[in-house]
């Protein structure tokens, strides 16, 4: 009976810990971004964006999902820049993503006042309004921006 052996490199198994001990930490931290981006725009936003979005009001689904994508865009940015050390990818991760949320904030309270865009009443509308297209634009843009700086 001819038997194969496997052989891994001894280090293999805490090597593999090490990644998913990283995957779970930055998970953690970009949860913890996107929840706290979303309430930032709610915050931020007239209306209550977490009842239109789950009442499905299109606008609101639009501008959350492109500011949720920002958001994203930024963190993976910054896990990527970290070169993969650990305490400093989530460390920087966590401080663009704050700033990203600050930035894209008071972008879009900047696109309403110079655009006249009345976003309380974009977001509650219950029919597409192609300037909720506009502010999606503008949430994407500022995270391409933000994330495009961290390298």
């Amino acid at each position: 009976m001819d038997y194969t052996t496997l052989a891994l490199d001894p280090g293999f198994g805490s090597a593999i810990g090490r990644g998913i001990g990283a995957i779970a930490l930055y998970a953690v931290v970009g949860l913890v971004l996107m929840v706290f981006g979303f309430y930032a725009i709610d915050w931020t936003t007239p209306g209550k964006l977490s009842i239109l979005v789950r009442n499905g009001a299109p606008n609101a689904v639009i501008v959350t999902a492109s500011g949720l994508v920002s958001m994203a865009l930024i963190v993976v940015v910054a896990i990527y820049s970290s070169a993969g050390k650990l305490d400093e990818g989530l460390l920087s991760s966590l401080i663009y993503g704050l700033l990203g949320i600050v930035v894209q904030v008071a972008a879009v309270r900047l696109l309403e006042w110079v655009t006249r865009l009345d976003i309380g009443s974009l977001i509650e509308s219950d029919r597409f309004a192609p300037a909720s297209v506009v502010v999606a634009a503008a949430h994407v843009a500022l995270g391409l921006v933000v994330a495009v700086a961290i390298i």
